[in-house]
């Protein structure tokens, strides 16, 4: 009790000082004070933009009957506190209150051009695009707001980032036909963000996407295809693309890192109460994602980024997917200045299959090449040159997230060795 009360009074430092607008710069995570907090936001996906149109609600077995309003919620709560899927005592107080980090429910967008004035082409964006429809999130403003709520391609989209465990995941906010609204509930569970929904006042583990307290209790957001990269190649890709607006309504440090060296190796994650698989350290980043076998079984997988870095491109013919890296993408928990971020690239995964061949890869230099035909491909799964030329590979949706968090929701992923 007495490490977790010091860990939620250290983690409610971090986050005040990222929700307190211009201040003084945030300081660094303590260094005493463990590091870090997609996917089935990893789910698995093979189709980029037909994904959203329904959203399921699966059988689950529900700790009813009582309606105790647990002790991290008070009185404002209106969520239905006998439907809840997980123990009360999993979730506790990230140190601040519901709304305390506030979404982005009204985002503005500008062209790359304007974007170009406060952003670096190293810093990473969320890059979703959905029926041409070509947008990028940079986590300059979502380290600081953490949900988007927004519109694509005319799909509801929730755009989502939680800073603790690297996890950068896109959903469809629709439920049954209806458009919910999603906000920082100020709670965490494993470290990762819950969110909860403005009109039944549910909560949500962001990274699973599922209702876990209230009305809609098992009820599946569906995953959307996105990508995190540098804006650099987000503007190659989509030279007409928007970017979000540091118009926001807010008064951010936009460009600052509050939570200044959290990535650094050898901590202990913050307000997390489980077992860290020691297979991978706890902070390393893995390339995650869960791959439906013919069988309907699921399988989950995870390529530690140190291995991707140095191989480039993995060529997993058992599962048939193939995961690029491209440098060029700085960290975004790490340097005071996200720009000044080290590089940790860029990560895809897709389906290697192409008409009536699947096609192997390797990375020459930033550039990834199929031995097949020769062609150039970008970390979008796009090709760039050669005789596939503007042939485009099916995405598999995947998340670049910290290990520990990873495991702690998906404990017999495979881990692939090189």
């Amino acid at each position: 009790m007495h490490k977790r009360l010091i860990a939620g009074l250290l983690l409610g430092t971090l986050i005040l000082t990222a929700c307190g607008g211009s201040g003084s710069v945030a300081p660094a995570a303590p260094a005493e004070s463990v590091t870090q907090a997609e996917s089935e936001s990893t789910g698995t996906s093979a189709n980029p933009t037909d994904a959203a149109t329904s959203i399921t609600a699966p059988a689950v077995t529900l700790e009813s009957g009582s309606v105790e309003r647990p002790a991290w919620a008070n009185a404002n709560w209106k969520t239905n506190f006998a439907r809840h899927s997980v123990p009360f005592d999993e979730i506790m107080s990230g140190g601040v209150g519901r709304d305390g980090i506030p979404s982005i429910d009204a985002p503005e967008f500008i062209g790359n051009t304007e974007a170009q004035e406060w952003l670096a082409d190293n810093e990473p964006v969320i890059a979703l695009e959905i029926d041409g429809d070509a947008r990028a999130y940079p986590l300059q403003i979502l380290t600081w707001h953490e949900i988007v709520n927004d519109t694509v391609g005319d799909v509801p989209v929730a755009v989502t980032f939680c800073p603790l465990c690297n996890s950068a995941i896109v959903f469809d906010r629709r439920v049954a036909g209806e458009v919910y609204e999603f906000g920082v509930s100020g709670l965490l569970r494993n470290s990762d963000l819950v969110m909860y929904d403005r009109t039944s006042e549910s909560l949500w583990q962001q990274f699973t996407g599922e209702a876990i307290i209230g009305d809609l209790t098992g009820t599946q957001l569906t995953f959307l295809p996105s990508s995190l990269i540098s804006f650099a190649d987000f503007q190659a890709a989509y030279p007409e693309g928007q970017v979000l607006a540091q118009d926001t309504g807010f008064n951010r440090r936009y460009g600052v890192n509050p939570y200044t060296n959290y990535d650094a190796g050898g901590g202990t994650p913050f307000l997390f109460d489980g077992e860290i698989d020691e297979r991978l350290p706890a902070m390393e980043r893995v390339v995650a994602v869960t791959l439906t076998k013919t069988d309907g079984t699921t399988v989950d997988m995870a390529y530690p980024l140190n291995s991707l870095v140095e191989a480039g491109v993995i060529n997993d013919t058992e599962h048939n997917l193939a995961v690029f890296h491209r440098p060029g993408t700085s960290s975004a928990l790490g340097a005071t200045q996200i720009a000044e971020g080290a590089d940790v690239g860029a990560a895809g995964v897709f389906d290697p299959r192409l008409d009536d061949q699947t096609l192997t890869f390797r990375r020459e230099g930033a550039t990834i090449v199929d031995e097949q035909t020769g062609s150039t491909w970008n970390i979008l799964g796009e090709a760039t040159g050669g005789a596939l030329e503007g042939r485009q590979l099916t995405p598999i949706i995947h998340g670049n997230h910290f290990w520990f968090a990873w495991a702690a929701f998906h404990p017999d992923t495979l881990v692939h060795s090189p």
